[in-house]
């Protein structure tokens, strides 16, 4: 079940960081989010392309997880 969530909270991360990037991409002014984060637009892009990919791996290592927990 705990993996369950991890894997639930990856999704999320992924999903509002995906959003604030593609917003980013369109809007080069609004940070969004990671607008606490100091410097111009490529700092804020890579930001929120650095934590899209975390939401990937935590998604990804949550669901093999739970895949082992279920198979033995």
């Amino acid at each position: 079940m705990k993996y369950v969530l991890w894997q639930v909270l990856g999704m999320v991360v992924v999903a509002l960081s995906g959003q604030g990037a593609i917003r980013l991409l369109i809007d080069h002014g609004h940070y969004g989010l990671l607008a606490w984060v100091p410097g111009g637009f490529a700092v804020h892009l890579i930001s929120y392309l650095a934590v899209t990919a975390f939401g990937v791996v935590l998604a990804g290592w949550a669901a093999d997880q739970v895949k082992k927990t279920k198979t033995g």
